[in-house]
Parts: structure tokens; C-alpha cells; sequence
């Protein structure tokens, strides 16, 4: 998942826009879901949080290290969504709509100038599970951290562009 996701991500311009509109789209989710809450004996929670936690666990089967990683940057973008959450519902709606439009906006833009299909349009249930996955990947991978995984990464990415590129000579 991690190969194919980070081979139509290559562009630094396109990282960039991916590392500032996947999280400003989850803050778009996130905000309505915050409007949402459960109490169970004594304990609130709502919606943005149990969704950040879950993903976390979806994660953890992933990789541990980075599971916690989105828990943490996961929960403060649902702690900022709570707080905008409150404000008037005309304004808070208005946040979210321009967070997630304008982040898959960005995304659009983004892919166009790496000009690659979005993973998005091929398989959108797993881009959206995967897209805050990669941008904790690209935070660890930015800070020179795990960089065995990166560097296995970029040769599997070399090995399946060489394929591709013996396939389209056979085909011609």
C-alpha cells in the first residue's frame, strides 16, 4: 500500500500540497463529527475522536510506530476540530466545507503538477485510509527517520516503474 501510494507522490511540490491538505481535509471531517457526542458513564467523547482512534487501530496493524504517531497528530487536529466545533454553526459548517473542498482542491492541483492519477479516483475508500498514513510516513521520512523503510520504498517504486516500462515496449 505504502509503494503504490508513494509512487504517485514523488513531485516535492505535490508532497507539500499533500502534507498541508490531507490534514486540512481531516479537519473537515472532523469538524461535523465533533457536533456529535457520546457520554458512558462519566465520559464524553464524540464522533472526531472515535473515528481518530480508530483509524489509529487500523493503523497499528500497519505499524506500530506510526499508528501512535497519527494518534497523536490525529487527536490534536480533532482537539482543533472540537474548538471550531463550537463556534456558531453557520461558521464552524462554513470551516469544514472550505477545509475539505479546498484540501482535495489542493490535492487536484498537486497531482496535476506531479501529473499522476490521484489514487483517490482508482481506489477512494483506500485513499482516504491511507492518505493520513502517508503524511505521518512523510513526516518521519522528512526528519531522516526509519530511512531503511524509505530507501526499500524507492526501489520497489524503481523495480515496478522498470516493469511498466518493459510492458509498454512489448505492447508497442
Amino acid at each position: 500500500m505504502l509503494t503504490g501510494y508513494a509512487a504517485s507522490h514523488q513531485h516535492p511540490i505535490n508532497l507539500t500540497v499533500h502534507m498541508v491538505g490531507i490534514p486540512t481535509i481531516m479537519l473537515g471531517v472532523l469538524i461535523p463529527l465533533s457536533w456529535v457526542s457520546i457520554e458512558i458513564v462519566d465520559f464524553r467523547f464524540d464522533l472526531a475522536q472515535a473515528l481518530v482512534v480508530g483509524m489509529s487501530v487500523f493503523y497499528f496493524t500497519l505499524d506500530k510506530l506510526f499508528s501512535v504517531a497519527f494518534l497523536i497528530l490525529g487527536w490534536l487536529i480533532a482537539m482543533l476540530a472540537a474548538m471550531l466545533g463550537e463556534l456558531p454553526l453557520d461558521v464552524s459548517g462554513t470551516i469544514a466545507a472550505a477545509a475539505f473542498f479546498g484540501g482535495y482542491l489542493a490535492q487536484f492541483i498537486g497531482h496535476a503538477i506531479e501529473r499522476s492519477m490521484p489514487v483517490l479516483i482508482k481506489h477512494p475508500i483506500q485513499a482516504n485510509l491511507a492518505a493520513p498514513f502517508f503524511v505521518v510516513v512523510e513526516l518521519f521520512k522528512m526528519l531522516g527517520l526509519r530511512d531503511k523503510l524509505f530507501n526499500e520504498v524507492q526501489e520497489r517504486i524503481a523495480e515496478l516503474r522498470q516493469e511498466q516500462a518493459a510492458g509498454s515496449r512489448v505492447g508497442s
